[in-house]
């Protein structure tokens, strides 16, 4: 099988699986005092200086281990609009993940205010509509770095200084779990507040992930119970997936130059294989701002749905919108956002490259997708 939905999950690499297999003796809970729990609990913050280091952090304390990049963004975006302990304002765009929706949907049941701001046909948002957005009252925005469906890189540090400007208490979030792995990420640099990662999107393992909350924030948590993390997330740390995930963090960082020469190289060929063959196919995305593992296609006059049966049936993985809307009835909010019909919509697939992808795999790619179509010409 030819996978190309690294955008849904990657396999886990080498170092990572080789952390997990280290770890596997700081079997101690980290938050007892005896020495078996103290092995564990010097093994956390080891990672977690690691993770800090990763991210430009100024300090280990500010990354938040969680259960994944679905639990880092409520974290930040519930988190955020709660800590006051009134419902207040959140900001977000109309492309977010549904991770970060739904949490503005779940405060906005509990009273607050949210502005979901807009995007163009690219997908992109106006880093001036965001600002325009912020009051007094608000108490979050929440703008990812690069869209999971199309790649589009949105202008989070424009959008962080802009927002500081016109309210230094507003806090700025930006979900960057699709793109770390291609993306330099540093949390100084773009100015931001928060910032969500899930491990198993850059060759770490499921079940992980962080939070990156800026020394100062206040966060009400989103999970009840004990100390854990500094009293941001209740619960017995996953040890061996923060080793996991922090060895392919760097691991990610290291290979970042190279990943981002190979894999583009292969989803440009890979693209320019089908324009040469395929009457009407488009590009969904801004053409000059969308991550280089990403490629997201339209097929006129062929749905996704028929298409990623047979594309399964003859050795090619891909997918029709994120990995949490797959065999939705409803269209993609992504695509609708760019103001996409519902049919053009239906007719839209992602092929998503990884740290796995070799020059060949374009060529074969491409000829899987022709035979498919013209099997059902």
């Amino acid at each position: 099988m030819l996978y190309l939905d690294h955008a849904a999950t990657t396999p886990m690499r080498p170092e990572a699986w080789n952390a997990m297999e280290s770890a596997r003796d700081s079997f101690g809970n980290p938050s007892g005092v005896h020495a078996v729990s103290r092995t564990a609990k010097n093994a956390l913050e080891e990672a977690r200086e690691r993770a800090a280091a990763a991210l430009g952090a100024a300090r280990p304390s500010e990354i938040v281990f969680t259960a994944g990049g679905t639990e880092a963004d409520n974290l930040a975006v519930a988190g955020a609009a709660l800590a006051g302990g009134t419902p207040s304002h959140v900001v977000v765009s109309a492309v977010e993940h549904k991770a970060v929706l739904e949490s503005a949907s779940f405060v906005e049941r509990l009273g607050a205010r949210v502005t979901r701001v807009t995007v163009d046909e690219d997908g992109l948002v106006d880093p001036n509509g965001v600002v325009a957005a912020v009051g007094e009252e608000t108490a979050v925005v929440s703008v990812m770095l690069a869209n999971n469906e199309t790649g589009a890189r949105q202008p989070v540090s424009d959008i962080a200084t802009g927002v500081h400007s016109i309210n230094p208490r507003t806090r700025v979030h930006t979900d960057a779990v699709q793109a770390f792995i291609s993306e330099d990420v540093d949390v100084a640099e773009l100015g931001v507040d928060l910032l969500s990662l899930a491990a198993h999107k850059f060759g770490g393992p499921k079940g992980i992930g962080l939070l990156y909350v800026r020394d100062g924030v206040r966060l009400e948590p989103a999970v009840h119970g004990g100390s854990q993390e500094m009293g941001r997330r209740a619960g017995t740390q996953n040890l061996m997936g923060a080793t996991a995930m922090v060895a392919a963090m760097e691991a990610t960082v290291a290979d970042r130059q190279g990943f981002r020469e190979r894999v583009a190289a292969a989803r440009d060929a890979f693209e320019l294989h089908l324009a040469q063959a395929v009457p009407g196919l488009k590009v969904n995305g801004p053409p000059d701002r969308r991550l280089v593992q990403h490629s997201h296609l339209g097929f006129p006059g062929h749905t996704s749905e028929t298409l990623l049966i047979r594309f399964d049936q003859s050795g090619l993985a891909a997918a029709a919108g994120s990995a949490c809307q797959s065999g939705a009835v409803e269209a993609s909010h992504v695509l609708a956002a760019m103001g996409m019909s519902p049919t053009e919509a239906a007719e839209a697939i992602r092929f998503s490259f990884g740290w796995t992808t070799v020059p060949a795999d374009a060529e074969l790619a491409a000829k899987i997708v022709l035979d498919v179509l013209e099997d059902l010409a």
